[in-house]
């Protein structure tokens, strides 16, 4: 089981991160909103908060279609409402190609929030330490968070990292792709065991295979932390400004 660590890892930090950027991004909305009292200035402001992140996740889209040879279109980084309530920050068009082109175009914002994320978790906020250092009991809480407070650019590199981890999902459209590649992943892992290449995969691949979800799992760590964190703030910020205006967002 020690070889699929990184996997329950991952399981595990998937879902708590997908409940709270769907929480955090509801949360800031209403608040824009309840400010504005205007919907379409509500959403400019969004669109704002998280514009660095929309513009690494599209252009991400676009430098890997352009390494993979495949020809673009139209691209964007303004918001639009689309049917059924649902938020559109950016856009890419790309020409329809194979699965695996399709697959890793669809993937690159992920890949490249993921290496940003994990640069600014790891060397600009230290976070992996701090928490390593929270679970030991080394420091108490206040002593970290004033070490972290104090680190250069602390607040710059922290709003970085929670717009970019907040935008680096790949939306449904970006995983269109996905399950028939999954599909003939599996296909192709069951045929080698089938004709006997089984343990040799596993004594090859799996460790390194399991490091590359470790990393990923660390990187969804920090993102589903900093999403924890600054969700209480937000709600009681919601939640004091419906009171103060009288005005409720469902």
């Amino acid at each position: 089981m020690q070889n699929l660590d990184g996997l329950w890892g991952l399981l595990l930090l998937l879902g708590p991160l997908l409940l709270l950027q769907r929480r955090l991004h509801h949360e800031t909305q209403a608040i824009f909103l309840l400010l504005t009292r205007r919907g379409d200035l509500a959403l400019v402001l969004f669109s704002v908060l998280f514009f660095p992140g929309v513009l690494l996740h599209e252009a991400s889209h676009f430098a890997m279609a352009r390494l993979l040879g495949v020809r673009t279109g139209r691209f964007s980084v303004l918001p639009r409402a689309l049917p059924g309530g649902r938020l559109q920050l950016g856009f890419v068009e790309t020409a329809s190609v194979d699965i695996f082109r399709d697959a890793l175009i669809g993937l690159a914002p992920l890949l490249a929030g993921g290496l940003f994320v994990a640069y600014a978790g790891y060397y600009r906020l230290g976070l992996p330490g701090a928490w390593e250092s929270l679970v030991n009991g080394s420091s108490g809480l206040l002593s970290i968070l004033n070490e972290l407070h104090l680190k250069p650019d602390f607040w710059l590199w922290f709003y970085l990292t929670f717009a970019v981890s907040s935008t680096m999902l790949p939306s449904p459209s970006d995983r269109h792709a996905w399950l028939p590649l999954v599909i003939v992943a599996i296909v192709l892992l069951l045929v080698s065991f089938f004709v006997g290449a089984g343990p040799w995969l596993l004594a090859n691949l799996a460790s390194p295979f399991n490091q590359a979800l470790r990393s990923v799992a660390m990187i969804f760590g920090i993102a589903t932390g900093i999403h924890f964190v600054l969700l209480p703030p937000l709600w009681l910020m919601r939640q004091g400004l419906m009171k103060a205006t009288g005005y409720r967002v469902v």
